[in-house]
């Protein structure tokens, strides 16, 4: 009896073993798993940078496809003030900035005791002369109001340029570097105001001639080229850049970004759009 036993459990081991082998070979090569080969999709990196509206977030908006292309999601945050851009770039809320030029820089970091640096320099804003009351700076009369940028470095331009046109004189070597307090000659007795930028085109009714960043200008629908009495050349040294950090100046991401503001395609568009208001820097 224990013979048979143990015959028939071996008989149905064999069975068993030759029904799992008939189902293995019943199963298609195809229903396996196949290894995948093809390289994972890199993954896409957001680029957040601040910017005044006009024409800086013009500007990189016209980039947006041709990053995302690139696997860069270009994020453009709008500013309307000269300062928080560049706070939200060294507090790390933004990668970049996009508003300022070299001076205007170099002034914040002294004052802040930061080391925001240039990724790329982009195009100059002629900086121009405005009015309501008169068309010509000749026509300012004595005692005329005059508004500019209190800004120290935007002020300095400021003033240079009414130099250049005849309505002061500043300090021997002040240059663009020059305040209010360097005036050393002012014939007309000019009332000069220092106001923050923004608000320059909203109160330019108020005053009889107002010196105002372009980006501004732009805003409030004034032609730098038509409206202006007086206006920068274009050898104007104030190109305006993208700033960032140190630690990521270089990276890939900021890297093409700046590849791209200095393309052909980014010129024709400024050149296009800004018809001599704006001017490529490169």
């Amino acid at each position: 009896m224990k013979k048979l036993t143990l015959s028939l459990m071996a008989i149905f081991v064999v069975l068993a073993l030759a029904a799992c082998g008939q189902k293995a070979a019943e199963t298609p090569a195809s229903s396996a798993p196949a290894a995948s080969t093809a390289p994972a999709a890199a993954k896409e990196v957001t680029l957040k940078v601040g910017a005044s509206s006009v024409p800086h977030a013009e500007i990189l908006n016209s980039l947006k496809d041709k990053m995302k292309a690139q696997g860069v999601k270009l994020e453009v945050i709008e500013f309307n003030d000269y300062v928080q851009p560049n706070v939200q770039v060294f507090e790390k809320q933004l990668d970049a900035n996009f508003f300022q030029h070299q001076p205007y820089l170099d002034q914040y970091n002294l004052d802040k005791k930061q080391n925001l640096v240039k990724v790329v320099g982009v195009h100059i804003e002629p900086f121009g002369a405005y009015s309501q009351k008169v068309k010509a700076a000749a026509e300012l009369k004595d005692g005329a109001s005059v508004a500019i940028p209190n800004d120290p470095s935007n002020a300095g331009r400021a003033l240079a340029l009414m130099e250049k046109n005849g309505l002061i004189k500043l300090k021997d070597g002040v240059g663009i570097k020059g305040t209010v307090q360097d005036i050393v000659e002012n014939k007309k007795k000019l009332q000069i105001k220092e106001l923050d930028p923004a608000m320059l085109p909203r109160t330019i009714g108020e005053f009889d001639l107002a010196l105002i960043n372009t980006n501004y200008a732009l805003q409030a629908n004034l032609n730098p080229t038509k409206d202006a009495l007086f206006i920068e050349d274009k050898n104007s040294p104030y190109v305006n850049i993208v700033v960032s950090r140190p630690d990521n100046k270089d990276s890939e991401a900021m890297q093409k970004l700046a590849k791209e503001l200095n393309s052909a395609d980014t010129k024709k568009f400024i050149e296009d759009k800004y018809k001599g208001a704006i001017v490529p820097a490169f």
